[in-house]
Parts: structure tokens; C-alpha cells; sequence
């Protein structure tokens, strides 16, 4: 084993955020991506860390979880949060970023890393006895997911995945929306009203729709946080209205509010492009292009890119991994990201993190110091690596995870999301003083 050579294998965020923690401190990393040569079902983009689906990191609020580990991840000079601030786009109280303008920074800061060697090709030999990394996202090869497989055995859960239509900005008949967020008033947002009518009419339309028949599968498997819009119609309308069609905070200039709002949500920084918020769908392109039309002001809508369907690969992390996500009976190899069972850009790059200091440790022959149980990012460590765990399912941040004395008494949920945010920062700052 090389301890001067280690091989990153996918140069996407977690991959990219990996390589560039561990060339940081003196490793020669070998970062391998295929996509040049072959693509998978959604990539669009030649530059490192596409985002195929939304392009926002959500929430900046340490009033939650995705925005409390926003904040470690910056004590933790997060490399691709540091890229994501760089190109970020006014999005109400999220970070957004233009998904052109991120991608590029983060392949031009890598590819200028005298420490790191980009390899355009894929990597499969998992039997070299070098430090590896797989951070090969959820849609890796069908080759590669057969080496996986060789080197776990049967251990590999899989569900589906959805990402959400993108409109020009142009083809929007603005005398019929307007500008409006949740959080605070800027022009981030595009909001569409529906009356009763008209919402009841687009849900009729949805549950009936032609859907792109799913193959592969025995079922349909979705992961919660991004189920397809048609799904949600069939559960209820209710469930609707209650979460991405929700008029709440969405009033229009004469103060009023709409029975159901539909938000349109700015994808790049041009302000050309919006994506339709929260309307991931399997629904045919053709029935796409019908249904959505059928929204107010989206009549003569120009559709960048409809929205599709992939299936995403996971291992059985709690089987598998220890804390520094490093393979139990392989010691040389790692995962990070997606394909560990965490959901959600921020939480892959922040596992692509915690294996970097995994390898250092490793590499250094030095006691691994685990990330605090109080914080964000070690809850989910140590969620996705919790023997306990009969069957992972895929899991963003959330407050739930988070290690708290169940003795403590708070008067409300703001009092006890302020302790969370305040003890996680207060244990990541003694974590980084002791790893010094």
C-alpha cells in the first residue's frame, strides 16, 4: 500500500470536497471521472459537481438542520461550501447557486491543485491495495456496480429518485404571477396562484397522467423528501396544499391569498431559468409539457429541461462502515456521499469531509477523534453507521438525529433548535482544536 497515493474515485461533491481535504494537507490524490467518455442517464455538464437536480443547498436558518451544518461545515473550511457561497444566487433564506458558474469554480480549483491528478476514465480495480475512495454518487456504471457488489456481496438497497422541470424565464406570461417568498420580499421567487378551480382541474390532470413506465424494479421505492409531484396528487390534495402547492406567506400585491401557490424558484445567475419547485415527476415529457402548461402564465412555457426519474444505488452503510466511513473488513477502502444512505447535496459533501479526515487518520496511523454526536454532521455518521439499523433508509439532516440530555426542559421548539445550533458549534470548534 502507497500511503503518497490516494485514488478519489467520481469527481462529484463529495469526491471533489475528499480530494481537495486531503491534497490540502499533502496527499497526492488520483481523482477519477468518466463522465467525459460516458455519462450517466442525467448528466447534462462536462464539469465537475453537476447538480441534477435542484440547485439549492437549502436553508442558511440555524433555526434547522441543514443550516446548522452549513455553519460547522464552514468552521470545517468546507471546500465546495466555500465554492457554493462564490456563486451564489439571491434565492429568499436558501443558498442557491448557478449551476454553470459552481460546477466550472470547483473543476477549475481542482484541476489547478498541484496535488491532485484528474483521470479521465473509469476506475475499477477495488482489489488494488491503495487507499481508495468511492464517491460515485447513486448512478454509478452498471460495470462498477457490479465490482461493488463483488466486493460487498448482496448488502445494496437502491430507490428512485426524481428531479423537477426547468423554464425560461422568457416564456412566463408575467401579467399573471408575481414576485414573492416565504421569508423575506425579494425576487428570487415567482409565485403562481391557482384559484379551487383551477387546482382542482391540475389535480385531476396529475393523478391521470401518463407516467414513463419504471424498469428494473419489482416496486416503486421513493425517497421521501423527493417524491414526484404526481405521487403526492394521489395521496391526497391535501397533502398538496399542505407542502409544495402551500399559499401560506405567498400573498400577492393586493394582500390577498390564493388558494394554492406554485413556486417557480431561479436557477442560474443570468436570471434566466427557474426551476418549478418541489414538482420532481416521472410524468412522460409529453404530458409534462401539457399539464404544467395548464398553470397560470405558464401557457407558452419554454421548457429548458423536463423533469426525470433515476434510480439511485445505496450500500448498507450500518453493515459496512465504521465512523470514519471506511470498510470494517477492506481497511483501504472508503465511501462518501450519496451512495453511503445520507440524501441531499450538503450532507454528501459533508460526508466526502468526514472521510478525508477518516483517510488522514488512517494514513497517519493516528487515534480517529469521531465528529461530536451533538453536531449535525456526526449525527448523521453516526445514523448511516448505527449497527442498530436493520434497513437504512436514505436520510438528510434533520434535528431528530441529534444527540440531546433528554432531562432538559425548553419552552418552545425556537429554544430548543437555539441549543441544538449553539452546543453543535461549541463541540465542532473543540473537535477541530483536538484534530490540530
Amino acid at each position: 500500500m502507497s500511503k503518497n497515493e490516494i485514488n478519489v474515485i467520481g469527481a462529484g461533491l463529495a469526491g471533489c470536497e475528499a480530494a481537495w481535504q486531503l491534497a490540502k494537507v499533502g496527499f497526492k490524490v488520483k481523482l477519477y471521472e468518466k463522465k467525459k467518455k460516458n455519462k450517466n442517464e442525467i448528466q447534462k455538464l462536462d464539469t465537475f459537481c453537476e447538480l441534477v437536480c435542484s440547485n439549492t443547498l437549502r436553508s442558511i436558518s440555524t433555526q434547522n438542520a441543514v443550516g446548522i451544518l452549513k455553519q460547522e461545515l464552514k468552521l470545517l473550511n468546507s471546500f465546495i461550501l466555500e465554492c457554493a457561497y462564490k456563486t451564489q444566487i439571491p434565492s429568499d433564506d436558501a443558498l442557491a447557486v448557478d449551476r454553470e458558474k459552481f460546477s466550472q469554480l470547483v473543476e477549475n480549483k481542482i484541476r489547478n491543485n498541484s496535488n491532485i491528478e484528474v483521470i479521465e476514465d473509469e476506475f475499477l480495480d477495488l482489489n488494488n491495495e491503495n487507499v481508495t475512495l468511492i464517491a460515485t454518487g447513486p448512478l454509478c456504471s452498471e460495470e462498477f456496480k457490479f465490482k461493488i457488489e463483488q466486493l460487498l456481496g448482496k448488502q445494496k438497497l437502491f430507490y428512485l429518485d426524481a428531479s423537477a422541470p426547468i423554464i425560461e424565464k422568457e416564456s412566463i406570461d408575467f401579467s399573471k404571477v408575481y414576485y414573492q417568498s416565504r421569508h423575506k420580499n425579494d425576487k428570487s421567487y415567482i409565485c403562481i396562484p391557482l384559484n379551487e378551480e383551477q387546482f382542482n382541474n391540475f389535480h385531476k390532470e396529475l393523478i391521470n397522467a401518463q407516467k414513463v413506465e419504471v424498469k428494473d424494479f419489482e416496486k416503486e421505492i421513493f425517497f421521501r423528501g423527493c417524491q414526484p409531484i404526481e405521487q403526492l396528487a394521489r395521496v391526497s390534495k391535501k397533502i398538496l396544499l399542505k407542502s409544495v402547492m402551500s399559499p401560506n406567506g405567498l400573498t400577492n400585491s393586493k394582500g390577498e391569498i390564493p388558494f394554492a401557490v406554485v413556486q417557480l424558484r431561479r436557477d442560474d445567475a443570468l436570471d434566466n431559468l427557474y426551476n418549478i419547485v418541489g414538482f420532481q415527476t416521472n410524468l412522460t415529457w409529453k404530458e409534462q409539457k401539457r399539464i404544467f402548461s395548464m398553470l397560470p402564465g405558464l401557457e407558452n412555457a419554454i421548457f429548458r429541461r423536463f423533469g426525470v426519474m433515476h434510480k439511485n444505488n445505496f450500500i448498507n452503510s450500518p453493515k459496512i462502515l465504521n465512523k470514519k466511513l471506511q470498510m470494517m473488513r477492506k481497511k483501504n477502502i472508503f465511501f462518501a456521499g450519496q451512495i453511503t444512505g445520507v440524501e441531499g447535496y450538503i450532507e454528501s459533501f459533508a460526508t466526502g469531509l468526514v472521510s478525508a479526515y477518516g483517510i488522514i487518520s488512517y494514513l497517519n496511523q493516528k487515534k480517529f477523534i469521531n465528529f461530536p454526536e451533538e453536531s449535525i454532521i456526526g449525527s448523521l455518521v453516526n445514523y448511516i453507521t448505527n449497527p442498530n439499523i436493520k434497513k437504512l433508509k436514505p436520510m438528510k439532516a434533520n434535528m431528530g438525529l441529534v444527540e440531546i440530555d433528554k432531562k432538559l426542559i425548553f419552552n418552545n421548539k425556537f429554544e430548543k433548535n437555539e441549543f441544538i445550533y449553539k452546543e453543535a458549534i461549541k463541540k465542532i470548534k473543540y473537535f477541530i482544536n483536538s484534530n490540530k
